[in-house]
């Protein structure tokens, strides 16, 4: 199918043909556009009304009005304004209007957005405005992909933007990983490159989860905020439930096993349960800060259970059966 250049009538007073229109006309046809102009269209004997209603404005695909102090005033240029209206509420053309000089604009034209020109010796600005007007192309920039941490699916954790519930969960899944409970900006920064989540805003969300108390610092801070911190019973204990599968029974668990089995350190439960030493570590701090027990710790990382509450004893005894 041949290509079809987009068809364009200009509209205008005779007083600016060699000030303006002849030129831009001109150029509008330098850039495939098939400028309509009645001076290039119409031959002695033509009819007038056939030619600039039937043939000009009829197959036009939008209509350039050049108002000016002469055009304003002319009762022709008024008549092939209302045909272009008429045709633009049927939704076949587009109007646009030029302004030139300091004249009233049209009432049918208030709510149109016009281009202005300042300079008829020097508008190249305006014209590219107007050819892409023509063509229907926009100046806006094309959009690019989204950051790559919208397209994980993750529900918020309550209180928390999307960004603090995956920079939590990273935090937590690095401390299982590791196998330590404390974490570093340095172990976090590269994936959350991955994820495009900036170190402004790794920062700005570790400072949202310290005051949530899902995280605390011990005196590590760095020039943004928090270098080094921990997470908190609390802030695991959230984090687990809404994406450890079948925690909740793994907490009940570990407190049959240590009211049962008589199991006291950290490294005996995780044995016997098969489970990562730092996970039953969490467990153990949420079971005592629930109030089912007491715990100490020594500096080579073991938790031992110093004391099982009668809360804990009977909570265990009613989820064991």
């Amino acid at each position: 199918m041949a290509y079809e250049h987009p068809k364009v009538f200009i509209s205008h007073a005779s007083e600016d043909k060699d000030r303006f229109v002849n030129n831009f006309a001109t150029r509008l046809r330098a850039r495939g556009v098939d400028a309509w102009v009645d001076k290039w269209e119409m031959l002695p004997g033509d009819s007038l009304v056939d030619k600039i209603f039937e043939e000009g404005i009829k197959n036009a695909q939008a209509m350039v009005v050049v108002l000016s102090t002469f055009s304003v005033q002319k009762p022709w240029v008024r008549e092939e304004l209302n045909a272009g209206v008429v045709k633009r509420i049927s939704g076949k053309c587009k109007i646009i209007p030029i302004v030139l000089d300091k004249c009233e604009v049209p009432e049918a034209l208030q709510s149109t957005v016009w281009e202005r020109i300042g300079d008829l010796n020097s508008y190249d600005t305006e014209f590219d405005h107007l050819v892409s007007a023509i063509y229907g192309h926009t100046l806006k920039p094309p959009l690019g992909s989204p950051p790559n941490y919208t397209r994980l699916q993750i529900d918020n954790l309550p209180g928390l933007s999307r960004i603090d519930t995956i920079v939590f969960k990273t935090i937590c899944e690095v401390s299982l990983e590791t196998g330590v409970d404390w974490v570093g900006t340095d172990s976090l920064k590269p994936r959350m490159t991955d994820l495009s989540i900036s170190e402004d805003e790794l920062y700005e969300s570790i400072d949202i989860l310290a005051q949530h108390f899902f995280v605390k610092g011990d005196g590590g801070y760095g020039s943004k905020g928090l270098d080094y911190f921990q997470v908190t019973p609390h802030g695991f204990e959230r984090y687990a439930v809404a994406f450890l599968s079948g925690f909740n029974e793994l907490v009940n668990q570990v407190l049959v096993s240590i009211v049962n089995q008589d199991l006291g350190k950290n490294e005996a439960i995780a044995s016997r349960l098969a489970k990562p030493r730092v996970l039953v570590d969490y467990i153990l701090d949420i079971l005592a800060s629930r109030g089912f027990m007491k715990l100490i710790k020594t500096i080579d990382g073991g938790v031992h259970v110093t004391e099982v509450t009668a809360q804990g004893r009977r909570t265990a005894k009613a989820v064991s059966g």
